[in-house]
């Protein structure tokens, strides 16, 4: 099967965009790791998909699948690039669009700068929703929230790890970290996303705080990996920071793939916005097996 796609990122984190408005592609799990691996598909860290409205005042459906294949709800780089790309495809002239995703609906606006703010909703606390389970846990009180700790099987550390738990349309642990660029984030990140806490597995954000409107983040996503960049885990960072007392309103974020700009008044029903570019990197075509598959696409 020949399908068309094009490959955007934000911040460098980059991904595959395929446009079902005309018809569904009929793609499986294994398509879509095949798709995301860098060897021997297109390469990304999420695909995707463009589909059209599913109701009344809702633009575009917006599905995305991490590198490992699974439905995930949520995806805030996505979103900006979601935007450029329904734009550029002549989907939309709108500057703004409503669009329904697994984890609720989201609004993608297009600034005069180029650069791409989306409503991401209000943060979720409510442990159940998350999911997380605190059975056996003990939080820990810091400034008008808690952290909760989590024991990990990390060589020379027995000291549990300390973190900020939320939901951004998906789930967040956010931990304090003096350094970013020496934080463990390969070794506990795969732990912290599997921890027994998290049903549905979590994604790991490793903050630095430069100042009170600038942090340094770094995270492990949940079925992909170390990521450049995270939209998603810049603002659970920025939630927690300002839930803990230590950050301002309007946060710079700096990643590894480059700055983002992270909003929120701190009322607890208040949305954050999340701000940042938008790349088109190119357009082509690419031909997807049916299978059978090398062990290297095959799940872990």
């Amino acid at each position: 099967m020949r399908i068309r796609f094009t490959k955007m990122q934000g911040a460098g984190n980059d991904f595959v965009v395929l446009d079902e408005t005309r018809g569904p592609l009929g793609l499986t799990t294994a398509h879509y790791r095949f798709l995301a691996d860098r060897h021997f598909g297109v390469g990304a860290d999420q695909i995707l998909t463009v589909r059209p409205s599913p109701g009344e005042g809702i633009d575009f459906e917006y599905v995305i699948h991490n590198a490992d294949g699974g439905e995930v709800e949520q995806c805030g780089n996505g979103a900006r690039c979601f935007l450029r790309f329904v734009r550029e495809q002549g989907l939309t002239t709108q500057d703004v669009v409503r669009v329904k995703t697994l984890g609720g609906v989201i609004e993608p606006r297009l600034q005069p700068d180029g650069r791409v703010t989306v409503n991401m909703g209000a943060p979720v606390f409510a442990l159940a929703v998350i999911p997380f389970d605190p059975a056996g846990l003990t939080p820990e009180a810091t400034g008008l929230w808690q952290k909760w700790p989590l024991v990990l099987d990390l060589p020379g550390q027995k000291a549990p790890v300390l973190i900020a738990v939320l939901s951004m349309g998906n789930p967040h642990a956010v931990q304090l970290v003096g350094d970013v660029d020496s934080a463990p984030v390969a070794q506990a990140g795969p732990l912290i996303e599997r921890h027994a806490a998290f049903p549905k597995r979590v994604n790991a954000g490793f903050m630095q705080v430069v100042s009170r409107r600038q942090v340094r983040l770094r995270v492990h996503e949940r079925g992909a990996g170390e990521t450049l960049a995270c939209g998603t885990g810049a603002c659970a960072a920025v939630v927690a920071g300002i839930r803990l007392g230590l950050l301002d309103p309007r946060v710079e974020v700096l990643t590894r793939g480059g700055p983002l700009t992270i909003e929120w008044s701190g009322r607890l029903d208040a949305p954050v916005l999340l701000t940042g570019p938008a790349t088109t990197v190119y357009t082509a075509e690419i031909d997807i097996p049916d299978g059978p598959w090398p062990a290297a696409l095959m799940p872990a």
